[in-house]
């Protein structure tokens, strides 16, 4: 099985460079579980503070998720589309604007180069060049469907998505006299991000993907997008009010936000079991296991921690007290390994065997990674829950000071560090595998 386009390969070092970020990330979160585990000497502290190592570890996740959707989008497009990519040398030129800010990020957190916001840390002159590549990203997306001879919901679908990740970095940018004016939009880049924009992009890609690995007629996961996009424009913007705490804004938003925001991971989820029930009575129906596998995982992980776990979550009589806390961090990494982490690697094992003419490969490693990285997540997720708990009791129940509450959450986030380690075993195994794919033995 190869590549139908020349013009995909230029998704290969995008997919590359994400997965050298993947394990950057990983690594320093699990430094930043050190930090919280154990009382570090001052000196240490002093040449890699927590607030450094912090913005670095959230913002390669911002980085390595979005080189994996931007290559994704490269990939499945010109067969989406039947065409050639409208232009690869535009491609390339993003790819080096993206990677250089990135870089110059890191460094520049390093030596204090930060604009301060969370998520959002990284100054004006590289937010200018990161919106010049989303642009050029735009540009070659929308060329390339509009000189399509054929039109389709998924494409367009795609084209909205990347439209909106532009549109919302803006608001990010400037800074506003007023902190509570200046939180109120840094929630519509940071949630219309990951649940309006990323959310079309993550189903329009899966759904690509779900018609080439199981076969299933394009109107069974066409309908579901949809839906999605039906839901991103009445719960996904009404759902950025479960963040409205303590800046102004009425009341009502905390309930119409912590209720409407837990619906958008539904459709993937249905449109998932909606293949199976049509394609379980085949002989054969699913071409590759693995892949399969990952969507099911994507498709659970999204909905369990994206939408149960944010619902029970951002509920206002709950979020009132856990707003900020570690069940917050058990949500959010629960969600984004679902919806995104997932969707990327999914998108790579997709890919990468396409790049070396490969049909069918040896998939044991791919499968020991994928079962080490999903129960390893599960377990922290948990255990990032039950510090939530215990810090909320502890600190906002009893009042208690946050360093003698941290003492008692010190254990948890000792095993934070044990699973952690599983789960960089696990990524290492992956992304080892899928930079070492190789054609399966034959038997006789």
């Amino acid at each position: 099985m190869t590549i139908e386009y020349q013009s995909q390969k230029v998704a290969l070092p995008y997919m590359q460079l994400s997965l050298v970020l993947f394990i950057l990330q990983v690594v320093l979160g699990l430094w930043l579980a050190a930090n919280y585990a154990f009382t570090l000497p001052q000196g240490l502290v002093d040449m890699l503070s927590f607030a450094t190592t912090r913005a670095i570890h959230t913002n390669l996740l911002v980085a390595w998720m979005l080189l994996g959707f931007m290559g994704g989008a490269y990939f499945i497009l010109p067969a989406e589309c039947e065409r050639e990519l409208h232009s690869t040398k535009i491609a390339w030129l993003q790819l080096i604007l993206f990677a250089a800010a990135a870089v110059a990020a890191v460094v520049g957190f390093l030596f204090g180069w930060t604009q301060g916001k969370p998520l959002l840390e990284i100054p004006v002159p590289l937010d200018l060049v990161i919106v010049v590549a989303a642009l050029l990203f735009l540009y070659n997306i929308l060329m390339t469907v509009l000189r399509a001879e054929k039109r389709s919901v998924l494409q367009w679908m795609l084209v909205g998505g990347v439209l909106f990740l532009a549109l919302m970095y803006l608001f990010g940018i400037p800074f506003y006299s007023s902190l509570n004016a200046d939180y109120y939009y840094w929630w519509w880049v940071i949630h219309l991000w990951v649940e309006g924009a990323w959310e079309l992009i993550t189903a329009a890609i899966i759904a690509f993907i779900i018609l080439r690995v199981t076969g299933v007629e394009r109107k069974v996961v066409e309908k579901w997008l949809y839906v999605e996009t039906g839901l991103f424009l009445f719960t996904g913007i009404v759902g950025t009010g479960h963040h409205y705490y303590w800046i102004g804004a009425p009341d009502y938003w905390l309930w119409w936000g912590g209720i409407f925001s837990a619906l958008e991971p539904l459709p993937i989820l249905l449109m998932v079991v909606d293949t199976w029930l049509h394609i379980r009575e085949r002989k054969n129906p699913i071409v590759n296991r693995l892949i399969w596998i990952y969507i099911v995982g994507l498709a659970l992980y999204h909905f369990v921690g994206a939408g149960v776990w944010g619902f029970i979550h951002t509920l206002p009589p709950i979020n009132y007290y856990t707003h900020g806390s570690q069940i917050t961090v058990s949500h959010g990494h629960m969600a984004f390994f679902g919806a995104y982490a997932l969707l990327n690697l999914t998108v790579f094992y997709f890919a990468m065997p396409q790049f070396k003419g490969i049909e069918k490969y040896d998939a044991k490693a791919g499968h020991w990674g994928f079962w080490t990285m999903g129960v390893s997540m599960f377990f922290l997720c948990l255990v990032f829950g039950v510090a939530g708990i215990l810090q909320v009791y502890l600190e906002r129940f009893l009042d208690i000071g946050y360093m003698t509450a941290h003492m008692s959450m010190m254990f948890w986030f000792k095993t934070a560090i044990v699973l952690g380690l599983v789960f960089l075993a696990g990524a290492i195994t992956t992304v080892y595998h899928l930079f070492t794919l190789r054609p399966a033995m034959q038997t006789a």
